[in-house]
């Protein structure tokens, strides 16, 4: 039980670490939750300061949702286990201790988590993710929709009840996360891919 409590504490604070906001300021372009969106993911840092700092983003906020399970893997743990440490990064994405609780919305971590939980359904996320921003180009709908399949795709590989439950938990805080982008679909107000207009882009309207 003991191992365990660590094992899922370790996975928040390495959630908690903000790949946007470190990376940002190392960069010397600031806290990017005072920008744009002010979200601290991905899609806003790609708005405000370019591919380069969006890759690294992407990149560290993926690798501390997958880190942890592939730590816990070499540990041989089970994965019920497994599955709480999953849950505990991406939850330290959204509410990092280090950064005052205010982080992002959780796509490039839920997609660690699904990689580190079994790997095609990572995969899966990503192609359908893909498929969705051709077809739409609206980066919040496309992860909006990979999303929802996750747990479906989850049973295929892991038909655990501890694994889907945990699935189906950071999709729907993912979904809360994008409840401002929800809206914004449906009153035609949410930002494509690409674009990037002289104001300042509206309150978390972005999808990363």
């Amino acid at each position: 039980m003991t191992s365990t409590l660590i094992a899922v504490l370790a996975a928040y604070l390495m959630g908690s670490l903000s790949s946007a906001i470190i990376a940002c300021r190392l960069m010397g372009f600031g806290d990017p939750r005072t920008q744009g969106s002010g979200n601290p993911g991905a899609t806003n840092v790609l708005r405000l300061f370019g591919k380069k700092a969006a890759i690294i983003t992407l990149a560290g906020d993926l690798l501390k949702g997958l880190i942890p399970l592939l730590v816990g893997r070499w540990l041989g743990l089970p994965i019920e286990t497994l599955a709480m440490m999953g849950v505990a990064a991406f939850l330290g994405h959204l509410f990092p201790v280090f950064f005052g609780f205010r982080g992002g919305k959780g796509v490039a971590t839920f997609i660690g988590v699904l990689y580190g939980l079994a790997w095609p359904t990572g995969v899966i996320f990503m192609l359908v993710w893909s498929l969705m921003a051709w077809l739409f180009r609206y980066s919040s709908l496309s992860a909006l929709i990979a999303t929802a399949s996750a747990p479906l795709v989850m049973f295929m590989f892991i038909p655990s009840q501890n694994v889907i439950g945990a699935t189906v938990l950071m999709a729907s805080l993912l979904f809360w996360r994008h409840r401002s982008n929800i809206r914004n679909l449906l009153t035609g107000k949410e930002d494509k891919i690409g674009e990037k207009d002289d104001e300042p882009v509206s309150s978390e309207s972005d999808g990363a």
